[in-house]
């Protein structure tokens, strides 16, 4: 039995005792799921954790809190000092968790592991935040009334349609920018109502219109919890030729005083996985995505109709059961198993190997990973090739990007001089942050990727 984070096991409330005989069970109160057969042996050494350093093993403990019971890597966060809790403190912000786990340790009456002046700056963020989201709310839901009132045609994206499944309390979250699903003849009067609102768009990508706030200033991290004028607002449009469009089949939801219109239950699921994959295959992944997403299939555990539909749905396309699965599994790879057979069985099994060894290989240094992220989901990327979701963009062109990044200090018409010799410099060292990310990142990756196709090729072999 593992060592419980207390004197005597029977000091420690239920929720809190630890002794699993190998890794968590899942955050609910149900009982714990039994994976196929298959699913175990490709998880077999999810906690044969591989050499993390110090920083990482303390995010790990980070967020093996959310595990119950408490798994013994969590013993950890008591030993930490002052200038490890600092530096945690930031990693914490980057990744979406920082209010999850003051909700988290509140919950289980822990908060007396937190320095103080950890415990008073988490309090007093919540506090920022809860204002930032009430202004964030009143500001949307005025969106939301005049997309109503020109009869637009469109539906709420992420956000605050992930609650409650995913999000307990909306300001627990950092909510970052508004999404918003829109018919392709409807963009253009969302365009003008947003625009009356004071946003100007900013680029489009895609099928994607970006629009921001015309405000002067610059943005950084110490405003994540803050109410600031920033705004960005994204529209993902719908084509009126889409073989199955989304917005024929909406729910809606009544969400703070507002009747909102939202993705059915099964597009909302297969949206928020998907959008977890392309982060995930990305350079970055936001740590709080994966709590989330383990949340939702949790609270649908044992709904079979829910997961009988999600398969009709996703197996219309070869690629998002794969895509399914290498979410599902990254996850437990870093928690534990928490997702019933009814959902593994045709996503989780389909994995091909290659990618399943880039889970047990790199999930730990992706997920617990400093903002910007690594390159190394570019060998995830060739390890799904050309069994799964295509991918963004070409390897060659994500060693070797061939344009500069993106201004990230917007001039402003009213800007003097001095203002705008602040803004260059201030993105100059963003471009050489990036050179520098580049020719770092691109040389781990071109020794990584030697290693991992030795480790492929003893894993064929065998």
């Amino acid at each position: 039995m593992r060592p419980s984070l207390y004197s005597r096991p029977e000091e420690a409330p239920p929720a809190v005792r630890v002794g699993l005989p190998r890794g968590p069970v899942p955050i609910d109160s149900h009982p714990a799921s039994h994976p196929s057969p298959h699913f175990s042996r490709v998880l077999h050494s999810a906690w044969d954790r591989p050499s993390l350093s110090r920083e990482k093993k303390t995010r790990e403990a980070l967020l093996l809190i959310f595990c119950d019971p408490i798994p013994k890597e969590c013993l950890r966060l008591w030993l930490l000092t002052n200038s490890e809790w600092r530096q945690a403190l930031h990693w914490l912000d980057t990744s979406g968790l920082a209010l999850y786990i003051l909700d988290r340790l509140e919950q289980l009456d822990l908060c007396s592991i937190l320095p103080t002046f950890v415990l008073a700056r988490l309090r007093r963020n919540l506090a920022d935040n809860t204002v930032r989201t009430a202004a964030l709310m009143s500001e949307w839901a005025a969106m939301q009334r005049s997309f109503q009132s020109a009869g637009l045609s469109y539906a709420t994206l992420k956000g605050f349609s992930l609650w409650p499944n995913s999000v307990p309390r909306p300001e627990f979250r950092s909510q970052l920018d508004f999404d918003f699903l829109v018919a392709e003849n409807s963009a253009p009067e969302a365009r003008r109502i947003l625009e009356a609102l004071n946003y100007r768009l900013r680029a489009i990508g895609g099928r994607s219109w970006e629009f921001i706030t015309n405000h002067p200033g610059r943005w950084s991290l110490d405003d994540l919890y803050k109410a600031t004028q920033h705004r960005v607002v994204e529209l993902h449009l719908e084509s009126a030729t889409a073989p199955d469009p989304l917005l024929h089949r909406l729910d809606h939801r009544d969400f703070h005083g507002l009747r909102m219109p939202v993705l059915c239950p099964v597009d909302l699921f297969l949206g928020q996985a998907l959008h977890l994959y392309k982060h995930i295959s990305g350079q970055f992944t936001r740590t709080a995505h994966l709590i989330e997403f383990r949340r939702h299939v949790i609270a649908r555990r044992h709904d079979l109709a829910f997961w009988r539909q999600l398969r009709a749905l996703a197996e219309r396309n070869r690629c998002k059961p794969i895509a399914l699965g290498v979410v599902t599994l990254f996850i437990a790879r870093l928690m534990g198993d928490f997702a019933p057979p009814a959902f593994t069985s045709w996503t989780v099994d389909r994995v091909p190997l290659p990618a399943r060894l880039w889970i047990e290989t790199y999930a730990h240094d992706s997920a617990l990973a400093d903002a910007p992220g690594s390159k190394l989901h570019l060998l995830l990327q060739q390890a799904l090739d050309p069994s799964a979701v295509s991918a963004q963009r070409s390897i060659h062109q994500a060693l070797i990007p061939r344009r500069l990044p993106i201004a990230i200090a917007v001039a402003h018409p009213t800007e003097g001089f001095v203002a705008r010799i602040l803004r260059n410099a201030r993105q100059l060292r963003f471009v050489l942050s990036r050179v520098r990310f580049h020719l770092v990142e691109g040389l781990l990756y071109l020794r990584e990727s030697r290693r991992f196709r030795k480790s492929l090729a003893r894993v064929t072999e065998s």
